[in-house]
Order: C-alpha cells, then structure tokens, then sequence
C-alpha cells in the first residue's frame, strides 16, 4: 500500500470518528398529564402540581443528569363529560419560565374543576398528538399526575381488577419504539390495580404512591435554587424516571 493511500485511509477513518457539528441529540417525547378531577384536588393536587412544575424545570435545564426532552407536551386528564378532547401546551409555553412560574401557569391552565378523570380520552389524544408532530419513532414518556381511580367511581371491592381492565393503552403499543407510562400518586391498591389489570403488550408501566411522592420535598436544602438541589434530582431519577425493562406485576 503506498504512502498516499495510506494518509487518505487515515484521514477518512479520523473523519468517521469525529463529531460533526451538525450531530443533534436523539429524539424524545415528554408528555406530562394532570389530573383535574374533584377526587384529586382533595388529596394531592397542590402538592402534584408544585412536583411538575419542578420535574418539567429539572427536565428542561438537564438538572441532575435528566435527560432532555426534544419535545414536551402538558395536558390535563379530565372532563365534563366522556370523551372530551383538551387541548396540550407545547414547550415554547415553558421555556424560560422558573419553576415557580410553571407551577402558576398549570393552575392556570389546568384548574381542578372536572368532574371526570377520563385516561382513555387521555391517551388517545396523547397517541394523535404524537402521530400529529412526527414524533412516531421517538422514546416517549407519559407521565400522569393522578389518583388513577377509573371514572365512575366503581363500587365494587378494593381488590378487584375489573375497572382497571377498562382503561386501554392501545393508542400507544406501537407508536413508538419505546413507551412508557408514570402513574404518580395512586393509592397502593390503585397502583396495584393499573399494574395488574390495565391490559398492554408493549407498553412499560411504572407507579410511585402518593405516599412515596409525598417525600420529593424532603430532598429539598432550604434557600437552595433548583440548579443546585442535587439530592432531588437523584430521588427523581431514582424514583419517577425509573428505566423500566420490563412488564412489572
């Protein structure tokens, strides 16, 4: 091999390696969900939307080695009536705000005043949204901020899977290569409940009760900006952005 061809061999592989400065991250999808209902706004709205306003912050700014969303989507999980469509801000309604204008913006945007939640109205609106933005081969996260009791409220026993058999993520199995669902703030029976009795193929499922979500503001150092409130950040990872592998029963 003559010298020539050995330096093109050599330049070309050094090329190949090099990062260009074109290269953009991978895409993903963040949609965030929050429950409106009456049943919810008893128990932990307040304290849901000051967590989602703080973990969109976290999110957007990269905080503590968390991933950064290429797309973020916020809505609302309820309605007057079954069925009904609401409507998602996008992240240009986001950027640039502090946490604590987030959390004004979701009490705006999202006043618990619904008297249904309806989480199948819900995910197939999340599925048209994706499919709407070309975001079909992107990892997409749904993060749901709810009791997660089905509407109506069934009376039947606490232990029985049939409500939840109701609930369907088939708008989401194949809209993208990977799909993850985050219940927060469910009862440990309802979190049973969506794990055991929500029917779902490809869809990863991940619950954190409303008691564990309770210690998110444990982790905070008092006078401390979000930028430097390290101990959160690893809870969130450890706890909320959990990597999902497989079906958990």
């Amino acid at each position: 091999m003559t010298r020539r061809t050995l330096l093109a061999a050599a330049a070309l592989a050094a090329a190949a390696c090099a990062p260009t400065q074109s290269s953009a991250p991978p895409k993903n999808t963040l949609v965030v969900g929050l429950d409106v209902s009456g049943s919810f706004r008893r128990v932990h709205y307040d304290d849901a939307v000051e967590f989602a306003a703080a973990y969109l912050y976290g999110h957007l700014h990269g905080l503590g080695g968390l991933r950064v969303p290429t797309a973020v989507f916020v809505g609302s999980v309820g309605g007057t009536q079954p069925g009904e469509v609401k409507a998602f801000h996008p992240i240009h309604d986001l950027t640039n705000k502090s946490a604590a204008e987030i959390a004004q913006e979701l009490r705006n945007w999202f006043p618990p005043e619904d008297a249904l939640t309806d989480f199948n109205a819900f995910f197939d609106r999340v599925a048209t949204l994706v499919k709407r933005q070309n975001l079909v081969l992107a990892p997409l996260d749904v993060v749901v901020l709810s009791d997660g009791v089905p509407d109506p409220a069934p009376n039947l026993h606490p232990d029985s899977l049939a409500p939840y058999a109701k609930l369907s993520f088939d708008p989401l199995e194949y809209i993208s290569r990977s799909v993850t669902v985050r219940l927060l703030y469910p009862t440990p029976t309802v979190a049973v409940g969506w794990e055991r009795g929500v029917p779902r193929n490809r869809v990863r499922l991940w619950t954190v009760a409303g008691e564990v979500m309770q210690g998110w503001r444990q982790q905070l150092t008092p006078g401390s900006p979000l930028d430097h409130q390290d101990a959160l950040w690893v809870w969130v990872r450890d706890n909320v952005d959990f990597r999902v592998r497989s079906r958990v029963l």
